[in-house]
């Protein structure tokens, strides 16, 4: 009898972990689209800079010519 609700008990957590699982399914979408869109401003962020850097770096090889 031991046994048998050790294992019951071993199936509900596996299904409650599953609907858990499940239920934060939309989350973890939500989050990796927000990451995403994280990333992208970032690197929009450095490319804008490392353009800066650049134009910077001409500018000043024009003017001591």
């Amino acid at each position: 009898m031991r046994a048998f609700f050790i294992g019951l008990l071993f199936l509900c957590a596996t299904a409650l972990l599953t609907l858990l699982g499940f239920l934060l399914l939309p989350l973890l979408f939500l989050l990796g689209i927000f990451l995403r869109i994280i990333f992208i401003i970032l690197l929009c962020i450095f490319a804008i800079w490392l353009l800066g850097r650049f134009i910077i770096f001409v500018w000043e090889a024009l003017i001591e010519k």
